[in-house]
């Protein structure tokens, strides 16, 4: 049960987000810019950063979200996802987004400096200063709303046909207009 009242049903952050509309915009304003804003990054590639992110935090409602979201816009679909999930290290993707992953891990697991080897290493494989910063907002920002779905102990969905239709919406209305009462 979820550590504070709800006047709705909805799983995860869905349900807090319908709750408080004032917090839900700011938070729905950032999602969209760092995940579907145009940026050098493409927009499958930013929401597996936010999955991974997610991942690594032990989220499953963010973790599924956004796997979904990323399976919804990357050609290799929920498998590269799942791969990713799996061991970055041997999923099928280049180099630079192995890297920018490795960021952030990095910034996922602590609050400092990620590694002036990791650094290097993703910009070794392409990545522009756009990408860096693009990658360690992405997970930096994934770290807060992970623990605010995580803390206060919301409900993950009955089905995991939320997660498709929630990936739907998401990319065909982005995340300003996609908190919706009919889950």
């Amino acid at each position: 049960m979820t550590h504070i009242a709800l006047d709705n049903d909805l799983p995860g952050i869905t349900g807090l987000m319908a709750n408080r509309p004032d917090t839900a915009a700011p938070l729905n304003h950032l999602a969209e810019t760092l995940l579907r804003a145009p940026a050098s990054l493409p927009q499958g590639e930013r929401e597996l950063i936010a999955a991974y992110v997610s991942h690594l935090n032990r989220t499953p409602f963010c973790a599924g979200s956004h796997s979904a979201f990323a399976a919804a816009q990357l050609v290799e679909g929920q498998a590269l996802v799942d791969a990713v999930l799996a061991d970055p290290a041997t999923a099928p993707i280049d180099a630079k987004l192995r890297a920018l992953l490795a960021v952030a891990a990095e910034v996922q697991a602590a609050a400092r400096a990620v590694s002036d080897e990791a650094v290097a290493e993703a910009r070794r494989a392409g990545a522009s200063d756009a990408d860096l910063h693009d990658t360690v907002l992405i997970a930096a920002s994934f770290c807060m709303f992970n623990r605010y779905v995580s803390c206060l102990d919301t409900a993950l969905p009955e089905s995991d046909d939320y997660y498709l239709k929630s990936a739907h919406r998401i990319t065909t209305v982005g995340y300003g207009r996609a908190v919706s009462v009919s889950g």
